[in-house]
């Protein structure tokens, strides 16, 4: 199918360099072009010459994407890219590099979407099944890509595969045979000129299912009300508020029932993991295993040791009876709502970084009632003060290290500090986990 096909990839982050390298190894006419020039890019640039993959960095030419049979596309890139343009304009077809993986994958697929929680619930089910004795690998948005993983996988073998809404945006055939939407809200309006397209770009994560495979919703995410509707794959629901065909929470336990069979979990005071938002994800992620055949006391058990991942809703440390908490994986207003929502003491907030065009406001209410100040960075921070100030005491901060100071002294005794900044990470740090890092050493500095 792709033997001596020419085919070009446009950009060469993990994604990009994985998808050539799978393109080269069956047999492709494969070359790569990337925008920009840095160090991690001439690192990738030699790992694919090396192989003979002619690789074009600093800058996209038409040159270099005329005469291509196919065009495959890493999710960093953006339809304003030149290259995508000339490709449209040639007439080239396009596709996700996730859409390449899938075309080779022999694997069972178990999709894991949505705006938050998509990392730390990919990560409980990888761990789930693996502890059970499957064959299981994790990929995806969440690390290596799907490409990068192709020779690790057979028949055997669940794909749990964490999904972003630009992973989603070509692909094709894609069909997993497990979707999972946590849930969908405001996010990357800074790539999309509406919510409606972002949330519909979500929604093709089960497209293509069929009455063979499964869709497991939020039942109490009421943005996916009526997607049942929509789907042709069989419906299964979590739920923290409500009894449902699936997972849900009762009694302060977590309860499986599907098609009539009840079977108890686990208890909360099982989950380790902070927050009401992680019993959500809890509630999935034992949902998905017992999908794929693992027993509930292997659940349990995986449930029981399984702690947060590193920069959510984290415990840096406690200082003079005040707990700092690094939440840098918070990158949206509802990461941060959800947060807050688990907070029951004081909470002086460090909030800030890129702006997304997300709508603050939303916030204002559980903001007056939770947070005592404001501690604002980034390049949001006059935006979130216009849409936040009065409902706080609000300063602002140059660096994390004086927004960690201003905040030691601003805190009493039983006091939270909350790093859950709304926005990405890009305006100060190269990601959300150098952000959390940094914060992470002011605290320490504090001590």
């Amino acid at each position: 199918m792709m033997k001596d096909k020419k085919v070009a990839v446009i950009g060469l982050g993990s994604s990009g360099l994985n998808a050539a390298l799978l393109l080269k190894d069956i047999g492709a006419d494969v070359k790569i072009t990337e925008a920009s020039d840095n160090e991690n890019v001439r690192k990738n640039a030699m790992l694919l010459e090396e192989r003979k993959i002619p690789c074009q960095i600093g800058g996209h030419t038409k040159d270099f994407i005329e005469g291509n049979e196919l065009i495959v596309v890493s999710p960093g890139v953006e339809d304003s890219s030149p290259s995508i343009k000339w490709a449209n304009e040639l007439g080239i077809p396009m596709i996700s590099e996730m859409e390449l993986g899938y075309s080779f994958c022999k694997g069972r697929i178990m999709a894991i979407t949505g705006t938050n929680g998509k990392s730390t619930v990919t990560t409980l089910i990888g761990q789930i099944l693996e502890k059970s004795g499957l064959d299981t690998v994790v990929c995806g948005n969440i690390g290596n890509s799907l490409c990068g993983e192709i020779k690790r996988i057979n028949k055997d073998t669940w794909v749990v595969l964490e999904v972003s809404s630009f992973q989603l945006e070509r692909i094709s055939n894609f069909k997993p045979h497990i979707a999972i939407i946590l849930n969908i809200t405001d996010d990357h309006l800074d790539r999309y000129s509406k919510f409606s397209d972002y949330f519909n770009e979500k929604l093709k994560v089960f497209k293509n299912q069929d009455v063979k495979d499964i869709l497991i919703l939020n039942r109490d995410a009421k943005e996916l009300e009526g997607l049942d509707k929509k789907a042709k794959s069989k419906i299964l629901y979590y739920s923290r508020l409500t009894k449902t065909n699936g997972t849900y929470l009762k009694d302060n336990k977590i309860i499986c029932a599907i098609d009539g069979r009840n079977e108890d979990i686990c208890a909360t005071e099982d989950i380790r993991l902070k927050g009401l938002h992680n019993a959500e994800n809890v509630l999935v992620s034992s949902l998905a295993g017992i999908i794929a055949g693992v027993k509930a006391v292997s659940i349990k058990n995986t449930i029981r040791n399984f702690n947060s991942l590193r920069h959510r809703f984290e415990t840096v440390d406690i200082i003079g009876g005040v707990e700092y908490i690094d939440d840098s994986k918070g990158t949206t207003v509802d990461s941060t709502y959800r947060a807050l929502e688990s907070c029951e003491r004081p909470v002086i907030l460090i909030a800030g970084g890129k702006d997304k065009n997300s709508n603050y406001g939303v916030i204002r209410e559980l903001v007056k009632k939770k947070v005592k100040y404001l501690i604002l960075i980034g390049e949001a921070r006059k935006r979130i003060k216009k849409a936040l100030g009065d409902a706080a005491r609000t300063h602002e901060a140059g660096t994390m290290q004086e927004a960690v100071e201003l905040a030691r002294r601003l805190a009493k005794e039983n006091t939270l500090v909350l790093l859950s900044p709304m926005c990405s990470s890009f305006d100060m740090f190269k990601d959300y986990k150098e952000r959390g890092e940094i914060f992470k050493k002011a605290v320490l500095s504090i001590k």
